[in-house]
C-alpha cells in the first residue's frame, strides 16, 4: 500500500466510527498534529475506495482543526465490508501497558502534553504539615526552584519537611515512588517562618 497526499476535503468521517476524543486530549491532539507533522506521515489516515475513513478519525479531526489543507493517507482496497467494519475497532483497541519505572526518566509534563494519559495523581496528599498536590493547574501561581547539586535539594527537603509519596496503580497497589514537588505557597513560607 502507498501514502498518497490528497485534498482533506476529498476525505469523509466515518459516521459508524464509535471512538471519541474531547476537551483537552483533542486540543493535546491537534497540538501534535501542529508540533510534529511528520507523524502524519508515518501514520497517515487510513480510508476505504470511498475516502471514508477506517483508521484515523480523531486525527483527522484535528488536522482539519489545525488547518490543514492536504492529509496522507492510505487505501485500504483490499478489505470487505466486514473487515472494514473489524479494523474500526481494532484500530482503536490500545494493547499493553506502560512501563512506568522506565517513564521516570521522561518529563511528566512533555508526556502529558503528547496526550499519555498519566496514572491518576490528582489525589491531594498531606505531608507532615505541608500540604502537596500532584498536579499543576491553571488557577494556581507556581514558582519552580531548580537545584543543580544534591545538597542543595536535601537543605529545602529538610526545611520544608519534604516526604517521598507512592502513586498506586488502579488495584491500589503502589507502582512509583518519588517526591512530592507541588507544594503550597503558603504552608512553605509559613514553614519557612518557623525554621
Amino acid at each position: 500500500m502507498k501514502i498518497e497526499t490528497v485534498k482533506i476535503s476529498e476525505v469523509k468521517l466515518n459516521p459508524n466510527n464509535p471512538r471519541l476524543i474531547k476537551d483537552d486530549n483533542f486540543k493535546k491532539l491537534v497540538k501534535s498534529v501542529i508540533d510534529f507533522p511528520e507523524m502524519l506521515n508515518i501514520r497517515p489516515i487510513v480510508v476505504n475506495d470511498d475516502m471514508v475513513i477506517l483508521g484515523g478519525n480523531m486525527r483527522f479531526k484535528a488536522c482539519k482543526e489545525a488547518g490543514l489543507k492536504e492529509i496522507p493517507i492510505i487505501k485500504a482496497s483490499n478489505l470487505s465490508a466486514e473487515k472494514q467494519r473489524e479494523f474500526l475497532i481494532k484500530d482503536n483497541v490500545s494493547g499493553g501497558e506502560w512501563d512506568f519505572d522506565l517513564l521516570k526518566e521522561w518529563d511528566t509534563l512533555e508526556l502529558q502534553e503528547w496526550g499519555l494519559e498519566l496514572p491518576d495523581k490528582n489525589e491531594d496528599k498531606t505531608e507532615g504539615e505541608i500540604f502537596f498536590s500532584e498536579e499543576l493547574d491553571y488557577q494556581s501561581n507556581y514558582i519552580v526552584l531548580k537545584f543543580t547539586t544534591d545538597i542543595d535539594f536535601t537543605q529545602i527537603e529538610t526545611l520544608l519537611d519534604i516526604k517521598s509519596t507512592y502513586s498506586k496503580r488502579a488495584n491500589g497497589k503502589p507502582w512509583a515512588k518519588g517526591i512530592g514537588r507541588v507544594i503550597d505557597g503558603t504552608a512553605a513560607i509559613l514553614k519557612i517562618k518557623e525554621s
